[in-house]
């Protein structure tokens, strides 16, 4: 299979700059695979999507502050944008530019925080870097740090209303473990409501954790989309949530995922154990045209970049010809497209 084949033309204008002024009120497009319909919806008809017969999954990863811009001692501005913490206060890192950089230069961000450039990294221009402080790193991160927004959300740096608007709502309203450099987009559209609506309506719900990395997002660059890696993202599952999916198999309901990373966690555990177990492990699955889901039953997802693995996998899910069509459908209808964009419930 040909990565040409996922490829789509987007208007730019359809790419969201900004979040919808309430979280529900995002648009939703219903795709019903079976019967071949499409349906257009709001986010807050959800309530009346899901029924009792049906376990929501949703994964509760919190984004960390991840973007960070100092300065060396020679004045040139640095950006180091953090990936994953190492052991200590050692970070796997990108920096631009990098060839500003060398092993033992420090960049200082503020008073609290400074980076050293220990080495780099044999893998996609990352390097390896000592983040120096003797305060709480993650709070001074929340002080000096910046949300990690897609280079596709074009923002001037100095508005600094937008970006408080980030911090609140490039985050889902469930967040809990910290460890992400770029939101599970899906779950930015819940609130605390409509989460409490479907419990009432006895819809159980259960979280995952996957820690978002560089490589949800990486581009293919390989035309034949078999030589594609994707890289390592760590997860945890835990008794519960395990034990709420086998139940929920075993009496024959849907399990319905919020997001692809939900959707990897969930396939990657099958994989490595026949069926959910608690644990920790990691995934470096690639869900593409055919896939033989062996968990996940429904999926609300956002519309993805074109030559994607994340459009790969719901083409996997849907079929590519009908998630086409629906995409087409989606453009001339003006949906908002991408992270801060409207979504979809592939049922």
């Amino acid at each position: 299979m040909l990565l040409s084949d996922f490829d789509y033309k987007l208007p730019e204008e359809l790419i969201a700059q900004t979040p919808a002024d309430k979280r529900e009120n995002s648009r939703m497009m219903v795709l019903n695979a079976e019967n071949h319909t499409i349906l257009h919806k709001h986010f807050y008809n959800i309530t009346d999507l899901i029924d009792k017969n049906s376990v929501l999954i949703l994964n509760n990863t919190k984004v960390i502050p991840a973007r960070l811009y100092g300065f060396k001692d020679t004045g040139a501005k640095i950006e180091v944008f953090l990936l994953k913490q190492k052991e200590n206060n050692n970070w796997e890192v990108l920096i631009k530019p990098s060839k500003r950089v060398k092993e033992g230069t420090v960049i200082k961000i503020s008073d609290e925080l400074s980076a050293k450039v220990l080495s780099p990294l044999l893998d996609d221009g990352k390097w390896l870097v000592e983040l120096i402080t003797k305060e709480n790193l993650f709070e001074i991160l929340h002080k000096v740090g910046n949300i990690p927004l897609p280079p596709y959300i074009e923002r001037k740096m100095s508005d600094d209303e937008l970006k408080n608007l980030d911090f609140e709502r490039y985050q889902t309203v469930y967040a809990k473990d910290e460890g992400s450099v770029a939101a599970p987009t899906a779950g930015l559209h819940f609130t605390k409501d409509i989460l409490n609506k479907l419990s009432q309506k006895g819809v159980e719900i259960g979280y995952v954790t996957l820690n978002v990395g560089l490589g949800t997002f990486r581009p293919v660059k390989c035309e034949n989309i078999l030589d594609h890696k994707m890289d390592s993202e760590a997860f945890e599952i835990s008794e519960e949530t395990a034990n709420l999916i086998n139940r929920a198999k075993h009496e024959g309901k849907n399990i319905i995922a919020v997001g692809t990373t939900t959707v990897r966690t969930l396939e990657t555990a099958y994989k490595q154990f026949g069926c959910i177990k608690a644990c920790k492990s990691a995934s470096e699955l690639f869900i593409y045209p055919p896939y033989e889901f062996k968990v996940v039953d429904k999926l609300i997802t956002n519309f993805h970049l074109p030559k994607s693995t994340l459009l790969m996998l719901v083409s996997a899910l849907a079929g590519k010809e009908f998630i086409f069509e629906a995409y087409r459908e989606a453009i001339k209808n003006k949906y908002r497209f991408y992270s801060y964009g409207d979504c979809m419930f592939i049922s």
